[in-house]
């Protein structure tokens, strides 16, 4: 995953590994739980807080995170997106402050742009009062000298839905009522305050106890980790881990975009306009902030569900595993709205972690395991699910040429919506991707978009050349099985 901080990194890692072994072994118990924060900790200097007693209280609180917990202890939530509390550095309340180019200047701009008298005049400089401040920013505006700075909290500034607050001692709150769980917040914090639960446990037992659990894989996977990782890398690698096999759910993107396209198909000509559903932010974005657009959001399942169904229709026994660079992902499975749906999802990080602690390694492989169309490998990117429906038309013999908004992160997706919302949106059709650059962009990818772009794009290049339109019923989906309810 992609992070400014490679402290963070190094702790996330190392806590995801300890849990893994500890899992694989059968020894996770509280008796050796509590020995990860004396291992990644030893002491007795402070790595990287005031204190080592800090550092091994945000060790225990990761450790619950890794278990599927929540990190404060009693605390009871659904959320997958979560504050490490003992890892907040309680950020400035105050937003916008004074810096020292402040000259206390005879015109008072600041002053007298302010509305709510919460700037006052000190012995040698401008004063903000918080708790009068209403960071309507006009003081920063008027000021000669730039000297008020505005200083908003990283993950704050990060949540595109405003669902990030902060209690009366300044420790960063969640509002699950808001929260979209895109997972924005986790990598912009620079202390490495919020994360997200895992399955990984929940994994290792199911493999542990013999289950038939099949790994499925993202399509954003491909060019994450160089030209030489192939997706047969990741079936040889995933099975050496104990999985009874990996699907590419590039297949599932060639399933969802047949379907899609005969939903779109109806809707064009009702003159009706539609969303796409395949990003789980997205559908929470929707769902949370515009439910007055539920009726046009595209009933057809994502992907992932796609290829769970298939599989669970086969054998329904399976346990699914979806594997990518997504936290929504996460929330996704746990709908108990969608039948059959992927029974968990984990990130690279995650997997990669289970499999160090089993001494496995992603190994260069040719480029021959294919199962999705060229199409469905560019479901990952922002604009491909749009491609793979209008490719479906072709072969529909569908004469559609719609105009389709291909919103590219959060704020073009809210902009849609609300033009939506107030029937001014000009297209007839909205893909929202909430990560910028579409899934590739997810908040737990491995390299940058233009970073794996060239190793990506070589991958893909080197398809079958397959159709797009799959055929359901020799997959063994009924057309009915790809919508939601």
């Amino acid at each position: 995953m992609v992070t400014n901080d490679a402290t963070i990194l190094r702790i996330k890692h190392d806590v995801l590994y300890e849990v893994a072994k500890l899992a694989w072994a059968g020894e996770l118990d509280e008796e050796h739980k509590n020995q990860v924060p004396y291992t990644i900790i030893p002491g007795p200097q402070a790595q990287f807080r005031c204190c080592i007693y800090k550092e091994r209280e945000i060790i225990r609180q990761r450790v619950r995170l890794a278990e599927g917990k929540c990190p404060t202890s009693g605390k009871d939530s659904r959320n997958v997106v979560q504050v490490i509390g003992a890892a907040c550095e309680e950020c400035p309340i105050a937003s916008y402050t004074v810096t020292d180019n402040c000259r206390k200047c005879m015109g008072k701009a600041c002053q007298n742009s302010c509305n709510f008298g919460a700037i006052s005049m000190g012995d040698t400089r401008a004063h903000i009062d918080p708790n009068k401040c209403k960071e309507c920013g006009k003081c920063a505006n008027a000021c000669p000298y730039n000297a008020i700075a505005h200083l908003e909290r990283p993950c704050k500034k990060a949540c595109p839905v405003d669902a990030i607050t902060y209690d009366e001692y300044g420790v960063c709150e969640i509002d699950e009522n808001k929260c979209i769980q895109c997972g924005a917040c986790i990598h912009s914090c620079p202390f490495g305050a919020v994360g997200s639960k895992t399955f990984m446990v929940d994994v290792i037992n199911m493999i542990n106890a013999g289950k038939k659990v099949v790994a499925m894989v993202a399509p954003a996977t491909e060019g994450q980790f160089g030209p030489d990782i192939t997706m047969a890398s990741w079936k040889t690698a995933l099975k050496k881990v104990g999985f009874a096999d990996m699907v590419e759910v590039a297949l599932g993107g060639d399933m969802t975009a047949a379907a899609e396209a005969a939903e779109w198909a109806e809707a064009y000509k009702e003159g009706k306009k539609m969303t796409t559903s395949c990003c789980p932010a997205f559908v929470n974005m929707i769902k949370q902030h515009f439910p007055q657009l539920l009726d046009n959001m595209s009933t057809t399942v994502s992907p992932m569900c796609a290829v769970s169904r298939m599989l669970k229709e086969k054998d329904p026994e399976t346990i699914t595993v979806f594997i990518g660079p997504c936290i929504a992902k996460k929330s996704e499975t746990l709908d108990l709205n969608i039948k059959d749906n992927a029974d968990y999802a984990m990130t690279f990080g995650e997997i990669r972690a289970m499999m160090r602690a089993k001494d496995v390694e992603l190994e260069p492989e040719e480029n021959t395991y294919q199962e999705g169309s060229v199409f469905g490998k560019r479901f990952g990117n922002s604009g491909g699910v749009t491609a793979a429906v209008v490719e479906c038309f072709k072969e529909m013999n569908e004469d559609i040429a719609p105009n389709v908004m291909k919103c590219n992160g959060a704020a073009e997706c809210k902009k849609a919506l609300l033009l939506m919302k107030v029937g001014k949106l000009p297209a007839d059709f909205v893909e929202g991707m909430v990560c910028a650059g579409g899934c590739v962009g997810g908040p737990s990818k491995h390299k940058t978009e233009l970073e794996a772009k060239k190793a990506r794009d070589l991958l893909i290049g080197q398809a079958d050349d397959r159709e797009v339109h799959a055929n359901l019923k020799n997959l063994g989906v009924d057309q009915v099985a790809m919508h939601r309810h």
